[in-house]
């Protein structure tokens, strides 16, 4: 495995390194170099107008990259830093422009993950305050979650220096909360559910508003696999299911993704947990395996319930069914 020494060096350098962190695996760059970050959206084919959240090993490296740290991001990174929750602050002028695309504002993190820790304060280290990481993935697609997935998405780089620290434990992308306007709003669901959000918040959560920032991952279209999602109540997916039969299935190129629906026979079928972080945890990767099943054209999705455990995963199976 490369070393996290290694990698701290190589990020200092100006290069890209692809790590893990207990969401997804990040695609990093040191934040405060334009050149580096513009290495990101290259090889993501990333708009350089969307932003990046920035990885920072505590909250003294935060302050580096921010004008300011309101309150409520005081007490947020307090309840939930390192961990999967990132805060959109208000950015120090003339520093980490082309990770924040541009805007005033700068989406800040620090991962729970200890190889990403470890990176982290390596780098810090060697004068690197913060690293630029979105998924490791082409822009639009599915997140990775191990660092195979990694490696097969940039086969084609095989420079590409990639730290590996296993599964992710979370398995989709942090939680994003805008705390630069005065209020409290919630970019795009996480793990973390929004009641503990607002309780450490001390304030309720707003919704997301037409002057809200840009921000990773809020695209109505994301996290998508070759395969074209359809995401359908229970009672719809059985009803389909009956009605199309397994030859004609097969021939259809269907997958079935479920979780209370009985599984069909003669059918590639994969079961979702009734846990929604455990779903969580496992979402990504079964998207991918259904996706690299042979002849794999159409991957019907069970909606998640309603609840609000489950809005971090509903958010990313709707976001993949629009692409």
């Amino acid at each position: 495995m490369r070393s996290v020494i290694e990698a701290a060096q190589a990020l200092a350098e100006g290069h890209l390194v692809a790590f893990p962190t207990e969401t997804v695996y990040g695609l990093g760059a040191r934040a405060d170099q334009a050149q580096a970050v513009a290495q990101i959206f290259a090889a993501k084919g990333r708009p350089s107008d969307h932003p990046l959240i920035v990885h920072v090993a505590d909250a003294a490296a935060a302050a580096h990259f921010a004008a300011e740290l309101p309150p409520v991001a005081q007490r947020l990174m307090q309840a939930f830093w390192p961990g999967p929750l990132t805060v959109i602050v208000p950015r120090r002028t003339g520093l980490a422009a082309e990770a924040a695309g541009g805007q005033d504002s700068i989406g800040l993190r620090c991962p729970a993950h200890p190889v990403a820790h470890a990176l982290l304060q390596a780098a810090a280290a060697l004068g690197v305050m913060g690293v630029a990481a979105p998924s490791a993935n082409r822009f639009g697609r599915i997140s990775p979650t191990t660092a195979a997935h990694v490696a097969r998405e940039f086969a084609d780089q095989p420079e590409l220096l990639i730290l590996d620290g296993g599964d992710c434990n979370v398995g989709i992308e942090s939680a994003i909360v805008d705390c630069s306007r005065g209020k409290p709003v919630l970019l795009r669901p996480g793990a973390l559910e929004r009641a503990a959000i607002e309780a450490a918040a001390g304030e309720p959560l707003h919704d997301r508003d037409k002057a809200a920032p840009r921000a990773s991952g809020t695209l109505a279209a994301h996290y998508a696999p070759r395969a074209k999602v359809r995401l359908m109540s229970a009672h719809a997916l059985r009803t389909a299911l009956e009605l199309l039969g397994p030859d004609e299935a097969r021939q259809a190129g269907l997958a079935v993704y479920l979780r209370t629906v009985p599984p069909p026979t003669k059918m590639v079928v994969r079961r979702m947990p009734s846990e929604a972080n455990a779903a969580a945890r496992e979402l990504f990767a079964t998207l991918r395996a259904l996706d690299d099943e042979a002849g794999i054209r159409l991957i019907w999705v069970e909606a998640p319930p309603e609840d609000s455990a489950w809005d971090g995963v509903r958010d990313r199976l709707t976001r993949a069914a629009a692409a």
